[in-house]
Order: C-alpha cells, then sequence, then structure tokens
C-alpha cells in the first residue's frame, strides 16, 4: 500500500502504527521521525499542496487533515483529481484517538491503531491533582495573540495536567484575545507555542515585553514557558509529550501559589 500524508500528526499516527514504510511522500513540514521523513519526497506546504506531485505518487491513500484552517481548498482539490483520502477532524482527544484507530483500520492493521490508541489513553491519562489549579494561557499565535477555545484537545490536556484554559467557556476552537481580556483572565502561566514557527525562535520576551500584561499573575511571577507546537498542534502520539509539558507548567504555578 502506499500512502502520502499531508500533516505532521498523520505522517507521525503512521510511524507510530510501526508502518512507515507505506509512506511514500509527505507534506513540506512533517519532520519526525526524522530519519524516516529525510527520505521521502515532499509535496509541499499545508495550504499549497501540489495535488499533481501527490497524484504522481500513485497513492492508495492520502492522509489529509481539516484541523489546519484553510486546508479545506486541499481536500477538494484531492477530491477533483480523484484520490482516495481521509481528511480527520479532530477537536477533542478522544477524536484523536478515534482517528489512530481509522488510520490503522484504513491501512490493513486494524489491531495496531487498538493497541496503540489504548497506548495513548493510558499515556494521557489525567494526572493527580494539585493544591491548587492554575490558569494557563497556551499562545498559538503573538500577533494578534491567539489562544485555544473549549473546542479544543488543549483545553482538555490542561484540565487533565491540573490546570484550567481561561478562556475553557468559549466555544470555538480558537481565536484572538485583547489585552484586557487577558488583562481580565488574570492567567498564572502563559505557554508560549506557536505554529509553524521552529522551536528555537520562540522567544520568552515577545510576551514578558507586553506593557498590558505586567500585571498579571503570569508575568509578576515569571511564568513564561515554552513548549513546542509539535507537542501541543498535533493531534497525535506526541500529545503525550505535551500533557507532560503542561503538567510540569501547572506544578510550577501552583508552586509559587504555595509558597
Amino acid at each position: 500500500m502506499r500512502v502520502v500524508s499531508l500533516a505532521c500528526s498523520n505522517t507521525e499516527i503512521v510511524c507510530a502504527l510501526g508502518l512507515a514504510d507505506l509512506l511514500v511522500g509527505v507534506d513540506d513540514h512533517s519532520d519526525f521521525p526524522p530519519e524516516v521523513v529525510a527520505r521521502l519526497p515532499r509535496v509541499g506546504p499545508d495550504l499549497q499542496i501540489d495535488i499533481d506531485a501527490v497524484a504522481a505518487l500513485k497513492p492508495d491513500l492520502v492522509l489529509a487533515s481539516l484541523t489546519v484552517p484553510g486546508h479545506e481548498a486541499i481536500v477538494e482539490g484531492l477530491e477533483q483529481a480523484g484520490l482516495p483520502f481521509l481528511a480527520p477532524e479532530p477537536v477533542a482527544i478522544a477524536d484523536m484517538l478515534d482517528d489512530v484507530r481509522t488510520i490503522a483500520d484504513a491501512l490493513g492493521h486494524a489491531e495496531r491503531g487498538v493497541a496503540l490508541a489504548e497506548e495513548l489513553a493510558a499515556g494521557l491519562a489525567p494526572r493527580p491533582p494539585l493544591p491548587h489549579r492554575p490558569k494557563v494561557l497556551v499562545e498559538w499565535w503573538p500577533k494578534p495573540v491567539i489562544v485555544p477555545g473549549r473546542d479544543s484537545w488543549v483545553t482538555q490536556l490542561l484540565d487533565r495536567a491540573g490546570a484550567e484554559n481561561p478562556l475553557a467557556s468559549d466555544p470555538c476552537k480558537s481565536r484572538p484575545v485583547t489585552d484586557a481580556e487577558v488583562v481580565a483572565m488574570a492567567p498564572d502561566a502563559v505557554v508560549v507555542c506557536w505554529c509553524g514557527v521552529p522551536f528555537p525562535r520562540y522567544r520568552r520576551d515577545v510576551v514578558t515585553r507586553r506593557a498590558a500584561w505586567a500585571g498579571t499573575p503570569a508575568l509578576r511571577r515569571d511564568q513564561v514557558h515554552l513548549v513546542p507546537e509539535a507537542f501541543l498542534g498535533r493531534p497525535g502520539p506526541r500529545l503525550v509529550q505535551g500533557l507532560e509539558a503542561l503538567r510540569a507548567v501547572a506544578e510550577s504555578a501552583a508552586r509559587y501559589e504555595a509558597g
């Protein structure tokens, strides 16, 4: 079977299933596992996929995604080209686990999907409660500041880490927030997790120098943390590392409260 993946999360799911040998092409952003993606043809970045290049690889299945805003046009292109595809759109952790099983089944290895989903579910189990439940603001983008809302697996990850998303009641996947809204939220910690930006280019000072945020607990207590987008922004196996990272943030913020 020949598989082309158009999203980092799908690439990582296929590899975690032990089926990397089925991959014959990936999108430009797929970077893990490096020893796998280094040998594969690239078919373009997420919103500029070269459909002709995908078709030239003669895939039996294309793994697209609807988690990236604008990827709908790519899916339409696959349909017009008559290419067989799956396009997951997970919102919750349970959706991601369902996608693992669905992809494994489509690749002819349903039993591997069941096993991996069980392993990930165990790794994503809620951590023990903390003495204080800090509010942690995850920043997807710095200008304008964009953060996740209720309909995001990150909100669930924060809850399982022993923290809370201050925008958890807002019925959206993510949205921009104003300085005034952030001040009113009074986050105990801020997590920089910029989508599409290489982790070495993340900068704490972009957050710490915001004058309007200076009075928030997060900035007063120097609780600005960096977590790679690969751990939080990709609905796949490495959400387990994302939960571990958020737990460390929650523990740091809670220790401050306890002190």
